[in-house]
């Protein structure tokens, strides 16, 4: 359903009525589990000598169903005590980053919070690591964009106590808060709009396949041309890292032969960027239009057509939903897709090449 602020929301599967925001395990609750003194629990968790390895084991097993974590940090959560909130970033120097990470804050500070950020780069097994590492020094939320598609990792933390909201992808195999963008339907919108300046030779580069955007931008375009009755050939779709040399090398190979694609979307902000400098040295006009704006598009000539996401919209529902959910108000996951906007501004609207 809808909402007044054009956000589409989608119930997700029910929690159970408890609160899912409780106290955490503490030793105290590790050691009478175990059956052992607070001591031996110190040891075993910091590692230390003078433990046997039978009450080293019952000790583990303790932790294990406790989903206990050391605290590393003397800030913890409680009243009275300075609340700290964790933001996991795909990229720290990405541009679109930016304003969501500045909204998650103000959010953060407006509720007296602490904001930390850190970036996965990509990387499933740093997300992990990171998310993790934040968890042991006790942030009371945390805001993650997945790297990864599995987070069942996550699940004791939450059990634990942990807010946790996915913003931009969803979670992998387990039941979660998520606010995204309307990546398919300004993918299909984008296209749609090249299509309606004549083009029919569009090609798509895009990032990784396994990257949810990615995938979901990739649909949109595959709508847009099914609905115009238009047949993709595989030669206009590229999706790969974003890295330069590998989108420069797709929009040659697009660009060139004996039936080159006429109009190019790209599939984010970096692709975009390398693809206004390939086509700033070919020989003919090609349209563009990116996913996700991109600084001086308007200055370019001409200015570059995009599909604009609001990454600031994005970061403050997120950080909203994330205290909501530590006020204990919130019992039912949901999927919050905020829409999209597109941007003329003379790139898209080139006419197809003779």
């Amino acid at each position: 359903m809808d909402d007044r602020t054009g956000q589409r929301i989608v119930a997700e599967t029910a929690r159970r009525p408890e609160n899912r925001y409780g106290n955490r395990p503490t030793m105290k609750d590790v050691a009478a589990r175990a059956g052992v003194g607070l001591k031996t629990v110190s040891r075993v968790v910091n590692g230390e000598p003078g433990v046997t390895p039978d009450t080293e084991r019952r000790v583990q097993e303790a932790i294990d169903a406790l989903g206990f974590r050391r605290n590393d940090s003397a800030r913890v959560l409680r009243k009275g005590r300075t609340a700290s909130i964790g933001l996991v970033l795909e990229d720290l120097a990405d541009p679109f980053y930016g304003p969501l990470s500045r909204a998650v804050e103000e959010v953060a500070r407006a509720h007296g919070a602490l904001l930390i950020n850190g970036s996965s780069a990509e990387d499933p097994e740093r997300e992990q690591e990171l998310v993790l590492a934040l968890c042991a020094r006790r942030v009371d939320g945390l805001v993650v964009i997945p790297a990864g598609d599995d987070h069942r990792y996550l699940e004791p933390e939450i059990k634990a106590g942990v807010a946790t909201v996915f913003v931009d992808r969803p979670a992998g195999q387990i039941d979660a808060d998520v606010v995204l963008s309307d990546s398919f339907g300004g993918a299909r919108d984008g296209v749609t709009h090249l299509i309606d300046h004549g083009h029919r030779r569009i090609g798509f580069i895009g990032d990784m396949p396994r990257i949810h955007t990615a995938a979901e931008r990739l649909r949109g375009y595959r709508a847009a041309m099914e609905d115009a009755g238009i047949a993709v050939e595989p030669a206009w779709m590229s999706l790969g890292v974003t890295d330069p040399l590998r989108v420069r090398d797709a929009a040659e190979e697009m660009l060139s032969g004996d039936s080159p694609v006429t109009a190019i979307f790209a599939g984010n902000n970096r692709v975009t960027v390398t693809v206004v400098r390939v086509l700033a040295e070919h020989g003919r006009p090609v349209a563009l239009v990116g996913f996700d704006d991109i600084e001086l598009a308007d200055l370019l000539q001409p200015g570059v057509t995009v599909v604009a996401q609001d990454a600031a919209a994005l970061g403050r529902t997120a950080a909203d939903r994330l205290f909501r959910q530590l006020d204990g108000s919130l019992l039912t996951p949901e999927r919050i897709e905020l829409p999209t906007r597109l941007i003329t501004r003379g790139s898209g609207e080139l006419p197809p090449s003779p």
